[in-house]
């Protein structure tokens, strides 16, 4: 397939571009600075996500985008950063033609019990609160797109630099709820979490949906 690859360079973008890169795909790599990979796969792209003419050009002609836009954790203005990449890009993607859209976004909107997101919990932590909350605010703005089959996944709670299970190829698939182990914990590496976009990218179980997924 040939696919373009937003946010390339970050912790998650660069593990699904490694994953998208080791399984043959035609990638086209995104970023606000690119880097130089010799991965005979991989096409290096420069672009600001807030300039909707110009990355929908470079959209053209993929048959899907998967997007692990951040706006940086250490942002001040990580949410009003956030929603408006996040809102560009997916015009950009409209734009372009493309019609299959998988956006990386946060495991704070997941339905810890009815009607409770985790994001409103006393637990969660308040350093993310912020971010968590843009991202929970751009899902409710994509769940209005009807143009686009786009899928909305939500990392598991426990998603970090941390994790060094590595690459498993195993994982359990969940909708709106966190999935949890036998340990009551919602854990997954990058490297999985990887697995999973790119098989959600290559057979779609997801269609104009949320997903989840951990071990």
């Amino acid at each position: 397939m040939k696919i373009a690859l937003i946010g390339a360079t970050g912790f998650v973008g660069s593990a699904i571009l490694n994953e998208l890169a080791d399984r043959g795909h035609d990638v086209t790599a995104i970023a606000r600075n690119p880097q130089n990979d010799s991965n005979l796969n991989v096409k290096w792209a420069k672009a600001d996500v807030t300039d909707v003419a110009e990355l929908s050009e470079i959209l053209a002609t993929h048959d899907a985008v998967v997007s692990a836009y951040n706006a940086g954790w250490t942002n001040p203005n990580i949410y009003d950063d956030f929603i408006a990449g996040s809102k560009a890009v997916q015009e950009a993607v409209k734009k372009s033609g493309v019609k299959r859209y998988v956006v990386i976004g946060g495991g704070g909107s997941l339905y810890v019990a009815p009607g409770l997101q985790a994001v409103d919990t006393p637990d969660f932590p308040k350093e993310y609160y912020v971010a968590a909350s843009a991202a929970r605010d751009y899902l409710t703005f994509i769940r209005d797109e009807k143009e686009l089959d786009w899928a909305f996944f939500s990392p598991a709670f426990e998603m970090h630099q941390g994790i060094t299970t590595g690459r498993t190829g195993k994982y359990r698939l969940g909708s709106e709820n966190p999935v949890f182990d036998e340990n009551n914990r919602s854990i997954l590496s990058v490297e999985d979490l990887a697995v999973a976009i790119v098989d959600e990218t290559e057979n779609p179980k997801h269609h104009q949906a949320r997903f989840t997924a951990a071990y």
